[in-house]
């Protein structure tokens, strides 16, 4: 695990984008902080990284944004909404696990542990962000090799 403050939201991006520099086809992010941590900003800086020039916004209301046009797709999941884990299987995103580009699935915590077991060399990667204070974040995160 490395750990990373922040000390805005470029900062956030900016890990972000390292991150979509080094991805690759099938990786999947398991995100979580609070409410205003910063996950949608670093959600930025992935797509960013990864070549995408749409407008990233959280796909709360919408449960999965789908953004093209980069080097790999960006599937880009919010499971705030969603409370247990029958309405997370309910809504469908078990494909969305082994994607045909990268995932990123905000409030990760809310899925099982075991729907995390990734299989056929698929990577899978923890993004944690804690708010230190109103301009600091501490991201914690898996090594992504970058």
């Amino acid at each position: 695990m490395a750990t990373f403050i922040s000390h805005s939201p470029a900062e956030t991006e900016a890990l972000g984008e390292q991150l979509g520099r080094a991805a690759q086809r099938g990786l999947v992010i398991a995100l979580s902080g609070d409410l205003g941590a910063g996950k949608t900003q670093f959600v930025r800086g992935l797509a960013r990284g990864l070549g995408v020039s749409s407008r990233v916004h959280s796909p709360t209301f919408t449960l999965v944004n789908e953004y093209g046009g980069g080097r790999l797709k960006l599937f880009h999941l919010d499971l705030y909404r969603l409370e247990t884990a029958g309405q997370i299987l309910g809504a469908g995103i078990e494909e969305f696990l082994q994607p045909d580009g990268v995932a990123v699935v905000e409030w990760a915590e809310r899925l099982e542990d075991g729907r995390w077991k990734m299989e056929g060399g698929k990577k899978f990667v923890r993004v944690k962000i804690e708010i230190l204070n109103e301009t600091e974040r501490k991201i914690i995160y898996d090594d992504f090799g970058a």
